[in-house]
């Protein structure tokens, strides 16, 4: 599977709450990198686990994604009841048709508001 697919594929499958299904598409000593949290996920089993005993009330949108080879991004919007909407903007290496690497940055919208100074260069989105 080409590694645009297997990435497609992965949000798929963690929208359908396909645990097994995600399991197959990550690389058992993969590494998930989060730097906004400063969390790193070693493993698939982490990997899994972690996405699985997320409270429920979220869905996933794909927004795009960009392949180069065996380097892939994607940008999905994750809307969570009562929570708010979360973005995040994905970098994966893919191997073989397995995700063996990944760095997210995950916020939720708004989170970070412009400083005053830019108001009169922006508009609001």
């Amino acid at each position: 599977m080409e590694s645009s697919k297997v990435v497609e594929a992965l949000w798929d499958r963690i929208q359908a709450r396909d645990w097994d299904g995600v399991a197959g598409l990550v690389a058992e000593d993969a590494v998930v990198e989060w730097p906004v949290s400063a969390e790193r996920i070693v493993g698939r089993e982490n990997y899994v686990a972690v996405n699985r005993e997320y409270p429920e009330g979220w869905a996933i949108r794909v927004l795009r994604i960009v392949a180069d080879g065996d380097e892939v991004v994607s940008e999905v919007e994750v809307p969570h009841e009562g929570v708010g909407v979360f973005r995040a903007a994905s970098f994966w290496t893919v191997r073989d048709g397995r995700i063996v690497r990944g760095r997210e940055y995950w916020t939720a919208c708004g989170a970070d508001p412009g400083p005053e100074w830019r108001v009169p260069f922006v508009e609001a989105m």
